[in-house]
């Protein structure tokens, strides 16, 4: 499954994101409460549209490079639990459940291209 976000000032200005990265990606804006639980839930799900407004967008991408990024650097990753590792993804799937949190993660040059849409955009709907 993937997400694709669409700008909402121009169509050809789109953004993917892999669920593996997304999921991760909901829990940081989770973390910055800009965004209501309502809002993320309907953000959790591909293709519903649903809208993030120019300022909140700007506002996400602001916190993630004032925020999350300098905690991070170059090769790093941040898992769902907003914890940090230095460690490359292996593309192991893991299935056990007190495992599966590290299926979740994005690294740092996702996050820095993420953080750029973000500012770039008029806001953005999720497809």
């Amino acid at each position: 499954m993937s997400f694709t976000l669409i700008d909402q000032g121009s169509e050809n200005f789109e953004f993917r994101a892999s669920v593996w990265n997304w999921k991760t990606l909901l829990e940081i804006v989770r973390s910055f409460d800009v965004i209501s639980e309502g809002t993320l839930r309907q953000m959790s799900y591909n293709a519903s549209g649903t809208p993030v407004s120019i300022d909140d967008a700007h506002l996400i991408g602001e916190k993630i490079r004032n925020e999350v990024l300098p905690k991070m650097g170059p090769g790093t990753r941040i898992f769902a639990d907003l914890s940090i590792t230095d460690k490359p993804d292996d593309g192991t799937l893991y299935q056990d459940e007190d495992e599966k949190w590290k299926n979740y993660s994005a690294d740092y040059e996702w996050l820095s291209e993420f953080c750029e849409f973000c500012f770039k955009s008029k806001g953005f709907q999720v497809f």
